[in-house]
């Protein structure tokens, strides 16, 4: 690898869009355990836009610019690493620093790409694959046959759990704001899609399921979506929560909790440390790769943009899309642009 330099999108300040701005930082070399991306692609996350307002601090040890998720090949590789060598198509969940050329990842949340996925989905896949893991099978202990109930349906996060869901033979709501994303995740797995401008999910759900309700919540909305979500729930219902775009408080009936016998969890992930990550990974590489690789379950990807716009890639996050959001960098054009 001959490049010392590397182009970054960094934060001037916090505040809006307009604050990404390109810079030129030392590609890092990869440490014990680490291998070193040369970056063709990378997601943006929900995440990545609270870091640009000042409030979603990275991890110790983590770049000062944001991005969870990238796609590419590998550039170097640590000591102490054995599976991977330099040259392979390689994705990665990192605690930051994706929005850039080059990225260093942690060894175990290195996975590879299926031979079906383009870079760019591939990149759209390690935050949100992750995060819907973790959450909805091994926190929520999603079954065959039961129901689940997906908010901010036509999100990143949202499609995945849909074809998640759909693939541990469960049955499947989603909420979305448009008819046209109802009917888009109808295509995608859900048995029944819920305009939440024009209908009430609990009223749905409820009339849909003679009165039981789901049997697991995932939702990043909260605030007086908690109380809702609890009328919702079925007995021995788990509502895990991943996110609060409408408040982090909320008012709790405990005693529809204990009477339902119900579980309200939650988690992040990017703090956890790579261990844990490197757990989903191994769960990931076992139980969906395949799915991947048959083209059972499939990143759904709304709009690429090129590194250097990472502004507008932000401003896009917070008007109409559907699923991803994608940065490509000057060698993912390329490699785009050649059919690669």
């Amino acid at each position: 690898m001959a490049d010392a330099e590397m182009s970054v999108v960094m934060f001037d300040g916090f505040g809006g869009p307009e604050l990404l701005k390109t810079s030129r930082r030392p590609v890092p070399k990869p440490g014990p355990g680490q291998i070193l991306i040369e970056v063709h692609a990378a997601g943006v996350n929900r995440p990545d836009i609270i870091q640009r307002k000042g409030h979603y601090p990275p991890p110790p040890g983590a770049p000062e610019w944001p991005g969870l998720e990238v796609a590419g090949f590998v550039a170097a590789i640590g000591e102490d690493v054995e599976r991977h060598a330099v040259g392979d198509r390689v994705m990665a969940l990192l605690p930051g620093g994706g929005y850039a050329e080059y990225a260093l990842a942690s060894a175990g949340c290195v996975l590879p790409v299926p031979s079906r996925l383009s870079m760019v989905e591939a990149a759209a896949i390690p935050e949100t694959f992750f995060t819907v893991w973790s959450n909805v099978i091994e926190r929520g202990g999603l079954m065959a046959g039961e129901s689940m109930l997906v908010h901010g349906g036509a999100s990143g996060i949202g499609t995945v759990a849909v074809q998640i869901a759909r693939s541990r033979m469960a049955r499947v709501f989603a909420t979305a704001g448009s008819d046209e994303k109802c009917n888009a995740l109808i295509r995608l797995g859900a048995d029944r899609a819920i305009n939440y401008h024009t209908q009430d999910f609990v009223q749905v759900v409820m009339d849909a399921t003679g009165e039981r309700g789901v049997d697991v919540i995932l939702d990043m909305i909260g605030g007086d979506y908690v109380p809702r979500n609890l009328k919702a729930a079925a007995l021995d219902g788990r509502i895990v929560q991943i996110a609060y775009l409408r408040g982090q408080k909320a008012e709790v009936n405990l005693a529809m909790v204990m009477s339902k016998r119900l579980v309200l969890t939650g988690s992040t992930l990017r703090a956890r440390d790579d261990e844990f990550k490197a757990g989903i990974a191994v769960a990931l590489e076992t139980n969906v790769w395949p799915l991947l690789e048959e083209s059972t379950v499939w990143p759904v990807v709304d709009t690429v943009y090129a590194l250097e716009d990472a502004a507008s890639a932000h401003r896009h996050m917070d008007r109409d899309h559907f699923g991803k959001i994608v940065l490509v960098t000057a060698r993912g054009q390329e490699a785009m642009s050649a059919g690669n």
